[in-house]
């Protein structure tokens, strides 16, 4: 453990940190049951603090039916017993702080559970005291659902409940009814449950699909999406990529309510990290969202994790977020996404593939989000059908792949039953290949990519101008992409360019075909399948390189 404590103090932690995001089911089991718990995260925080992160961000662990694995909340104020007790996560937040580390939890506050009590009373009738907290709507005249809103999930975004005789809204699945924001009711109890959290420690708050929460009171339709929306090329097995969900989600009034929610994070020194689910204009979004010290402190999209891995796809991406002025939060993996070894193709040098991804993600001069998993160059698990557990692949199944693939267990020790994830069967299969990435083996090879990793976020954690610096894009010949960082505090004038190889084949670089006169002074800690011949960097396969200008 190496992480200082005396960093919590510091409020603006977020403008540059590296948030580390734990599944919980799938990070580390203490019960034997086959599925990770509060605990397992408690006794391997040392793995996250010699990483290098700032934080941890831990998924839904509240008490749920796990239709959607926790992301269907029966009890916003309780553990589900599979993950332990409230006293199990006071005692994760003790050790977290006194590592240095700060808490993050996932808040789903757009909807929940049909087993939450909350429904259970407003299905009852029209007239209860919960009856308008979630959103109910009449049939048309024929009988069918109030308008062409779709799930996410696919089908209709309506469900019909024969005892209030009418319709409710679930984005998600039809177990995942949304809630009434524009309730007041229901947004002082949201309130209510983020001071819950507050009280216990949490030092902040991933709100899931943050533009979820408010809807049209009038229930317009979705208009049909331009055929030349980005969004309109994603595969044609989801019917919801047809529409332009502008009725359903992304509501001004939204924006008054995030207000709210940051005046309660301000007097907690606690941060606000919203993701932007599907939206027509995200980065518009994004902006409107983190508009300086009034709502989210950062937000994040779906942009950066779905772009094509290729420099003009990711310098789009960042410079648009960048000229709207949105305060954003880059991810290039979470749990819902292929992982990237996959999805990027980095099989020719995995080690070098995990550094890669890892140094441009946290070189976006903004916060950047880790996924478990992703420092040890794990490829995409292969789930069979029949030991597949998440409700949107196995929907879609062949046609999209689904998430479990990205959510099985870590791999701890190879020489340990179920790669030391527990002595119990795990809930999802371990893949073999994994095995051979586990921590322990990582750690005990200094060219691994785990080591690798470590030595550049340390490298980074005390570099001003990778945490605080300007950054500009350099014009640089495919596959390389070049970022500039430069003037960050006692550091005036200086400037750091880095230097990402996103080719399997190798490559040479001279200074003129970044505009260059000459290379500058590199950084050993921050140089991966990358040398200096001459006047020339040569670039191995994924290939980083920074130095000093």
């Amino acid at each position: 453990m190496t992480r200082n404590p005396s960093a919590l103090p510091d409020r603006a932690w977020w403008r540059h940190g590296v948030i580390y995001q734990i599944y919980p089911r799938s990070f580390a089991d203490s019960r034997s049951d086959g599925v990770g718990d509060l605990r397992g995260i408690a006794e391997h925080l040392d793995h996250v603090v010699d990483l290098g992160a700032d934080a941890i961000w831990i998924s839904p662990f509240f008490v749920s039916p796990m239709a959607d694995f926790g992301y269907d909340v029966a009890d916003y104020r309780d553990v589900d017993p599979l993950f332990g007790r409230l006293v199990d996560f006071d005692h994760l937040v003790t050790r977290a702080h006194a590592r240095g580390l700060r808490v993050i939890i996932d808040l789903v506050l757009s909807h929940s559970s049909d087993r939450h009590p909350w429904f259970v009373e407003s299905r009852r009738n029209r007239d209860n005291p919960r009856a308008e907290w979630y959103v109910w709507a009449d049939p048309k005249p024929d009988g069918t659902p109030p308008n062409n809103w779709l799930s996410i999930f696919g089908g209709p975004a309506w469900q019909w409940h024969a005892g209030r005789r009418q319709y409710y809204l679930h984005n998600f699945l039809a177990s995942q009814p949304d809630l009434n924001f524009h309730n007041p009711q229901v947004r002082a109890e949201m309130l209510a449950i983020m001071r819950f959290w507050l009280d216990r420690g949490v030092d902040g708050f991933r709100l899931d699909v943050v533009n979820f929460y408010f809807h049209d009171t009038q229930l317009r339709d979705n208009p049909v999406r331009d055929p030349q929306h980005p969004m309109a090329g994603v595969t044609r097995t989801n019917p919801y990529a047809w529409q332009d969900p502008v009725r359903s989600q992304t509501h001004p009034a939204n924006l008054a309510f995030l207000e709210e929610m940051r005046a309660l994070a301000d007097r907690h020194n606690a941060v606000l990290i919203g993701e932007i689910g599907p939206d027509s204009d995200a980065g518009a979004t994004m902006a409107a969202y983190t508009a300086p010290d009034r709502r989210l402190h950062m937000a994040y999209s779906f942009a950066l994790l779905s772009a094509p891995f290729t420099p003009a796809a990711i310098r789009a991406v960042v410079q648009e977020a960048r000229d709207g002025e949105s305060h954003s939060c880059w991810a290039l993996a979470n749990h819902d996404v292929v992982r990237t070894r996959t999805r990027f193709d980095l099989e020719a040098d995995p080690d070098a593939g995990a550094l890669l991804t890892t140094a441009l993600v946290t070189s976006l001069a903004a916060p950047a989000c880790l996924y478990q998993g992703e420092e040890l160059g794990l490829p995409e698990a292969e789930i069979p059908y029949d030991a597949m557990r998440d409700p949107y692949g196995i929907r879609f199944w062949p046609d999209q792949p689904g998430r479990d693939g990205c959510r099985t267990p870590m791999p701890w020790r190879a020489d340990a039953p179920h790669a030391g994830f527990s002595l119990g069967d795990p809930w999802l299969p371990i893949p073999d290949s994994h095995l051979l990435r586990s921590v322990e083996s990582q750690k005990a090879d200094p060219d691994s990519g785990l080591s690798r990793i470590r030595r550049f976020l340390r490298w980074r954690a005390h570099e001003p101008l990778l945490c605080e610096g300007g950054l500009r894009f350099r014009d640089a010949p495919a596959p390389f992409l070049a970022i500039q960082r430069e003037n960050g505090p006692d550091a005036d004038g200086a400037r750091l360019l880095g230097l990402f190889h996103l080719g399997a084949a190798p490559q040479r670089l001279t200074p003129g075909m970044v505009g260059l006169e000459r290379w500058g002074e590199p950084v050993a800690d921050a140089m991966s399948n990358a040398v200096i011949e001459g006047d020339a960097l040569v670039f191995g396969p994924f290939g980083v390189a920074f130095l000093r200008l």
